[in-house]
């Protein structure tokens, strides 16, 4: 009974975050290219790279939201109430004192950075140090968020995301309008339209918690033994996931000291589209992840390593919907969103998106080891070669390579670190590798091979257009349905999805 309401409850969770992405997606990228095209491609890619400098310090904050997500859920596994609010507390004191510790820091080497080292077009420094201060508030606003935050993903209340989800695109819609409307400088205006919308979301998640979560009841503690356990995990989580922020932020800085603002631009578009993309298949992996910890915490290994593979198999399968007509399109649909599409745009988006896969198969391996709570090993490992990317990056521009060569090595150092994560998993918690490898790594890699047959065969004999657009589309669903079903699920997962369609059948009949 417990298995079928979890089940209910994923699957109830997934349905309300898809429901936001579609339309944030939507308007997402309608202000996309209103930005794009207001702002132009220097200013664009001035605020990329700008944001993206700052985004560096936002390594610090996904480690705590990691981190005090873990704790709270944990605790919310074994039911003890009086702990999950001093964890609550305690997460409040540490924010406070990172926030202050990261305005020091990060005023101190900010301005010198944008002035000496970043290449910024003559008279737009100013600019640039506006979209520094304004994107650094943003940064404390939502890292004073993330025990709140923690909190609605613990309690899955997927709802609330998917609404406040929703008024977030809506309002960055008004700030586009605003943008066209006003006639003071675009760069600036809109960094200061985002940093007030994050703001005022700041204010709402607040206020939500403290009216549905009892924990959520604020008194100073001074609990030294429980801010050094989270400390210590938030510590060794920033360490091993250093490598995110290297790679992606870390590179962009390195791509502007080599090609300059215009190749930041086309980065920023790629990464706009497969951030898009990433959100649908997030929502899936988000409303899985809290039921793979509390069934750890809960000591039912089983049915935990259950829910990695399936969410290492199915997340990987949403996410081949979106890749595969866009990888074989990218260059008609960048030219059918944008006015003006950047130079390396097309290619960096096709890049991006199998870097995304690659990484997929790894996540819920890694939200099993945060379960675990022993990450110190699991971190030293992953961390060391996740971070081999931006050397060897830096290496190779150096040498005189093309910027695509960045995305070929991000790409099989995702490859490398699943099997890193497998090997480290099994020490640790006896994870089953060899059943991972042949259950999930060989039938997703089937599956990709597969589908791509008929779409790239229509992509060959046809011209490019919008019909071909859509048929590619189709064509691509139609595909991957079969081939997911008969070749990527297991026996019993095809009997759970024709059991689960049989069920909502009856009760339409029944209606």
């Amino acid at each position: 009974m417990e298995k079928s309401n979890n089940r209910t409850r994923l699957i109830k969770n997934t349905a309300f975050l898809y429901l936001r992405t579609f339309l944030s997606l939507v308007i997402s990228l309608y202000t996309s290219r209103v930005v794009l095209s207001t702002l132009g491609i220097e200013d664009y890619g001035i605020y990329n790279v700008v944001g993206g400098f700052v985004a560096m310090f936002a390594l610090v904050s996904a480690s705590l939201t990691n981190s005090i997500s873990r704790f709270i859920t944990f605790e919310l596994g074994r039911g003890n109430k009086i702990r999950l609010n001093r964890i609550f507390c305690t997460s409040i004191n540490i924010q406070i004192v990172l926030s202050a510790i990261i305005i020091i820091l990060a005023e101190l080497v900010g301005a010198w950075f944008i002035y000496t080292k970043m290449n910024i077009p003559e008279g737009r420094e100013f600019a640039a140090l506006w979209v520094f201060q304004c994107s650094l508030l943003s940064f404390i606003l939502g890292l004073i968020s993330v025990p709140y935050n923690a909190l609605i993903v613990a309690h899955e209340h997927m709802k609330t995301f998917a609404y406040i989800g929703l008024w977030e695109s809506l309002l960055k819609l008004g700030a586009v309008y605003l943008l066209v409307l006003f006639a003071m400088d675009k760069l600036i205006l809109y960094a200061i339209l985002l940093t007030s919308i994050a703001l005022l979301l700041r204010l709402v998640y607040g206020v939500y918690c403290k009216k549905h979560f009892e924990e959520c009841r604020y008194h100073f503690i001074l609990d030294k033994s429980l801010f050094k356990e989270i400390g210590a995990f938030a510590g060794w989580y920033l360490f091993g996931t250093s490598a995110y922020i290297f790679n992606t932020q870390g590179v962009n800085l390195v791509i502007n000291i080599f090609f300059g603002v215009v190749l930041n631009a086309a980065r920023g578009v790629a990464t706009q589209v497969d951030s898009a993309v990433r959100m649908f298949v997030n929502n899936f992996t988000t409303a899985l992840n809290p039921q793979i910890i509390k069934t750890y915490a809960e000591g039912n290994t089983t049915e935990s390593f259950k829910l990695v593979f399936k969410g290492a198999k199915f997340s990987f399968y949403l996410m081949l919907f979106f890749l595969i007509p866009l990888v074989l399109e990218a260059d008609y649909v960048l030219g059918l969103w944008l006015k003006e599409v950047p130079p390396y745009a097309p290619l960096f988006l096709r890049l991006a998106l199998f870097v995304a896969l690659a990484d997929l198969p790894g996540a819920p391996l890694t939200t099993l080891a945060l379960g675990t709570g022993n990450i110190k090993r699991y971190y030293l490992y992953v961390g060391g070669f996740g971070c081999l990317v931006f050397p060897v990056t830096w290496l190779l521009f150096k040498l005189g390579c093309n910027p695509e060569i960045y995305y070929i090595v991000y790409i099989l150092d995702n490859i490398l670190l699943i099997f890193v994560r497998l090997f480290l998993l099994k020490s640790m918690v006896k994870f089953p590798v060899w059943r991972y490898v042949n259950e999930v790594l060989g039938m997703v890699l089937i599956v990709l091979l597969v589908c791509f047959i008929l779409p790239v065969s229509i992509v060959e004999v046809l011209p490019a257009s919008f019909g071909r657009l859509i048929l590619t589309c189709i064509v691509s669903f139609m595909s991957a349905i079969p081939t997911i079903y008969y070749i990527g699920m297991t026996h019993s997962e095809r009997s759970t999805v024709c059991n689960m369609v049989k069920n909502k059948l009856k009760i339409r009949k029944q209606l």
